[in-house]
This record gives C-alpha cells, sequence and structure tokens, in this order.
C-alpha cells in the first residue's frame, strides 16, 4: 500500500491550521491547532470517525451533550454522526492529533451545525 500523502500543506482557517500528517486508505492523521479563544464548527460526520489526542493547551471536547474539559494527553472518541465540537479554552494554542477513520475522509463530509464564520449552508 502506498501513501497518497506525507506530511501535507498547512491549510489555514479562521480557528486555527489543520496539517495532513498521513493518510492511507481507511484512515488519516492530521495535526490541528486552535487559536486562543477560537473553536471548530459544530458539526457531525456521515462517513468517519475520530480520535482526538491532546497535545498541546487546554479547551473544551464537545460530543453529543457531554462537555469535557481537555487538556495535555487527554484522548477523545467521536463516533460516526456524533455531533462535535472543539474549543480553545485556554491562552496558547491547542494542539490535538486526529486520526480520522472510514471509507471517505474528504473535508466535504462535514455537515455543520453552527458556525461563528459563516461556513453553514
Amino acid at each position: 500500500m502506498s501513501n497518497k500523502n506525507i506530511i501535507g500543506e498547512v491549510v489555514h482557517r479562521p480557528w486555527g491550521t489543520y496539517q495532513s500528517l498521513l493518510e492511507e486508505k481507511g484512515y488519516q492523521i492530521k495535526k490541528i491547532v486552535v487559536h486562543p479563544g477560537e473553536q471548530l464548527s459544530l458539526q457531525y460526520h456521515h462517513q468517519r470517525s475520530e480520535h482526538w489526542v491532546v497535545t498541546q493547551g487546554k479547551g473544551i471536547v464537545k460530543i453529543n451533550k457531554e462537555k469535557h474539559d481537555a487538556k495535555k494527553g487527554d484522548y477523545f472518541f467521536i463516533p460516526l454522526k456524533a455531533v462535535h465540537r472543539l474549543s480553545n479554552s485556554g491562552k496558547d494554542p491547542l494542539i490535538i492529533v486526529e486520526i480520522q477513520s472510514g471509507e471517505y475522509l474528504g473535508e466535504d463530509d462535514i455537515v455543520r451545525l453552527e458556525d461563528n464564520y459563516g461556513r453553514i449552508d
């Protein structure tokens, strides 16, 4: 099996950045950096689940109706179709490693329910 992408370009978003570190059939590994005071969309995915490991900073992880404080070393599993959001509640960047798992991993599998940056269709 050959790698499609090893260490991709840094992609800038209003909330921070992400970078694909590795993508192979059925999974992708990303580094996500959330700027202080920012948050990702409240969203879910039809075709993938996600695993998040906090490597730096502190924040809040919302999965369905539950909110969790997040700090370095914490792990969170986001099941397929679970409504979720990542927020940086600290003064430093919040960095996570995200492992996506599923048959389709495209960015167009994001269904946004709420977004601070006007990105809801």
